[in-house]
C-alpha cells in the first residue's frame, strides 16, 4: 500500500503570536499543507512555546517546517529584519494584548502592540516593497455597543481600550489597501474557544474551575457580568478562515461566527451540568470582573464568509463546551468524559 504524500504550497508564512491559542493552531493547519511555517516570539526567562512543542522540531535536522525568530511588535527593528530575511509569502498579524478586562489597567501597552503593532508591519511590508499578503487579526468587540447581528457593514461603537485599538488596525489595513494596494485583509473574527485558551479567559476559567471542582482543588468560582452574550465558536475552524480569506481572487473584509448568541450564565450552566453540578452552589460574583464599559451582546452575521469563502462552522456551542471540559477534565486528572 502506497503512503500518501503530504501536499506541498512551497508557500512560506510568517505568524506574529503563534505561541497563542489561534497561533498555534494555524501553525498546526499551516504545515499540513505544506508551508514552511516562520512565527515569532519574545525572548523571555522561562519557556513560553507549550502551545507548539508538539510542532517544535530541532531546525538543524531534515524535513523541518517550523522556525521561530526573537522578536516584538513593538520593536519595529525587529520586525523589518525578520520580514528582510524570511520573505514571506503570507503574513498573519495575530500578535495582542488580548485581554479586554486588562486592556482598562494597560490602555497604553494595549494600543501600542494592537493598533501600533499592525501599523509597524503594515509599514515595514510597503517600505520593503515585498509582495506579501496580509492578514490581520479583527475582533467582534471592535462592535461594542452595536445591536446585534453585526456584519460587516455594521458601525464600530468600541467598548474598551482593546477595541479602540482594534478598530484602529481595522482602519490601518483598509486605508493600506486602498492607498497602497496591498493584499491586506481584516478578519473579524467573533468569539473563538478551544483548550487552548488562556486560564484567564472566561470560557476557559470555567471549565477549569469545573474539572477542579471535582477534582477537590477548588471551591468557588468567582466571575462578573452573567448576562452579557456572545457569538462562541471553535478556534482550529476559524484558522481556517483566516487561510482562506488569503486565498481569495481580490481582497475584503470577513465576519467570522457562528450566527448563534449564548449568554455567560448559559456558558456556566452548561459547563457546570454536563459534569453533574448545580453552578449555583459554586459561583459567586466579584464585582472587580466588571468592565467599566460592558458589551451587552455579541452575534455575526457570517452569510458573505459562507458565499465567498465556502466557510460554515460545524462544532455548536453545547458541544464546545464539552471539548473543553473534557481536555480539562483530563488535565484535573478526572477519568471522566461527558
Amino acid at each position: 500500500m502506497k503512503k500518501k504524500k503530504m501536499k506541498t504550497s512551497n508557500k512560506r508564512a510568517f505568524i506574529t503570536g503563534i505561541t497563542g491559542q489561534d497561533g498555534s493552531y494555524l501553525a498546526g493547519f499551516l504545515l499540513k499543507k505544506g508551508y514552511e511555517v516562520h512565527g515569532m516570539i519574545r525572548r523571555a526567562s522561562t519557556f513560553n512555546t507549550g502551545r507548539i512543542d508538539h510542532l517544535y522540531k530541532d531546525p538543524h535536522g531534515r524535513g523541518v517546517g517550523l522556525f521561530l525568530h526573537f522578536g516584538d511588535i513593538s520593536d519595529s527593528n525587529t520586525i523589518y529584519k525578520v520580514l528582510s530575511q524570511i520573505n514571506p509569502d503570507e503574513v498573519y498579524n495575530l500578535a495582542a494584548q488580548s485581554h479586554v478586562r486588562v486592556s482598562f489597567d494597560m490602555p497604553e501597552y494595549t494600543f501600542n502592540t494592537v493598533a501600533m503593532g499592525t501599523l509597524r508591519l503594515l509599514e515595514a511590508i510597503r517600505d520593503l516593497k515585498l509582495k506579501i499578503k496580509f492578514y490581520q487579526a479583527g475582533s467582534s468587540e471592535m462592535y461594542g455597543a452595536t445591536p446585534p447581528k453585526q456584519s460587516e457593514k455594521s458601525p464600530f461603537l468600541p467598548r474598551s481600550p482593546y477595541a479602540v485599538a482594534k478598530v484602529a488596525a481595522h482602519n490601518m489595513v483598509v486605508n493600506y489597501r486602498e492607498g497602497y494596494g496591498m493584499f491586506a485583509v481584516n478578519g473579524i473574527l467573533f468569539n473563538h474557544e478551544s483548550p487552548r485558551r488562556g486560564e484567564t479567559f472566561l470560557p476557559r476559567k470555567v471549565t477549569m474551575a469545573v474539572a477542579n471542582i471535582l477534582a477537590k482543588k477548588q471551591e468557588k468560582l468567582y466571575l462578573g457580568n452573567l448576562k452579557a452574550k456572545r457569538d462562541w465558536g471553535f478556534a482550529p475552524e476559524y484558522v481556517s478562515a483566516m487561510w482562506m480569506m488569503l486565498q481569495a481572487k481580490k481582497p475584503r473584509d470577513f465576519v467570522i461566527s457562528t450566527g448563534e448568541m449564548h449568554s455567560v450564565h448559559e456558558f456556566v450552566e452548561t459547563a457546570f451540568s454536563l459534569a453533574g453540578l448545580n453552578w449555583k452552589r459554586h459561583v459567586r460574583i466579584d464585582p472587580k470582573y466588571f468592565r467599566p464599559t460592558e458589551v451587552d451582546a455579541l452575534c455575526g452575521e457570517n452569510t458573505l464568509a459562507k458565499k465567498e469563502l465556502g466557510w460554515s462552522p460545524r462544532v455548536r456551542f453545547r458541544e464546545l463546551v464539552g471539548i473543553m471540559l473534557n481536555s480539562d477534565l483530563k488535565l484535573a486528572g478526572i477519568n471522566i468524559k461527558v
